[in-house]
């Protein structure tokens, strides 16, 4: 039986900008699928958040990497609440290497990155597809700034978020009329992600340059993208093909602030 709740999947939704979209899913009182592939911990928090907050959730465990699992995901949801609104494809993984030191990245690593953040993203929307044609939904990858400057934690990050941004405009083309394809390009965004990799003396001093260039004057929360992702998910019916900048204004250049 179909729920009277919206169902959304949110993969990658442990922790950080997926977390944050659940959280905003689930008060809208939707239904979602928190997924994760080794922080069952904070997934499981992240759950009984979204259930407290008057949406409901279930918790699935699956690497996007690995085409059983991204249709097991979408069997799950079926199975539980027997339609699918709207995907988030937010599962993403770098490798940090100096773009300076073509030695420090091997051919391993670039398949790596593009496994998780293109095919993964690929398989998991082919594995909705059926579902979302029958409610007219939406699809939002998160990508990044990265993909539009050639910047970022490395090259071979980079060319996987060029390559997620070229596949939102393809699968926007091929999907349409009855589904949605959009991406957002996330800035610096304050996750433990870049502290844990860089240590907080150098990621501190990547903050404070970033705060200190973009025209707003900081960088971004969680929730300053989950923000964006749900408009692009829920109130935005004539747009698709849209790679959105969700950096503060960084792309503009060097801020130019009134003193």
């Amino acid at each position: 039986m179909s729920s009277e709740r919206a169902v959304y999947v949110v993969t990658g939704s442990a922790a950080g900008i997926g977390a944050a979209c659940v959280r905003r899913l689930a008060a809208a009182g939707a239904a979602v699928v928190v997924n994760y592939t080794t922080s069952e911990a904070e997934a499981r928090a992240v759950a009984t958040a979204c259930a407290d907050a008057g949406g409901e959730a279930l918790l699935v465990r699956a690497d996007v990497s690995d085409d059983a699992a991204c249709r097991s995901m979408a069997d799950a949801a079926l199975a539980r609440w027997g339609r699918i609104d709207g995907l988030v494809n937010n599962a993403g993984t770098t490798v940090f290497a100096s773009h300076r030191d073509l030695d420090a990245l091997d051919a391993a690593a670039f398949q790596r990155l593009y496994a998780v953040n293109v095919v993964g993203t690929y398989q998991m929307t082919r594995a909705v597809v059926p579902a979302l044609r029958a409610r007219h939904g939406a699809v939002v990858n998160v990508s990044s700034m990265a993909g539009l400057t050639g910047e970022g934690s490395s090259i071979a990050y980079a060319a996987s978020k060029g390559a997620l941004n070229t596949l939102t405009l393809s699968l926007a083309r091929a999907l349409a009329p009855e589904i949605r394809v959009n991406a957002v390009c996330p800035g610096l965004v304050e996750t433990r992600w870049t502290a844990a990799a860089l240590g907080p003396e150098a990621a501190a001093r990547r903050v404070a340059a970033w705060e200190a260039a973009a025209p707003l004057g900081r960088i971004l929360t969680p929730d300053d993208v989950a923000d964006a992702v749900c408009w692009l998910l829920l109130r935005a019916p004539a747009t698709t093909g849209e790679i959105l900048q969700v950096d503060g204004g960084f792309h503009l250049g060097p801020a130019m602030r009134a003193r």
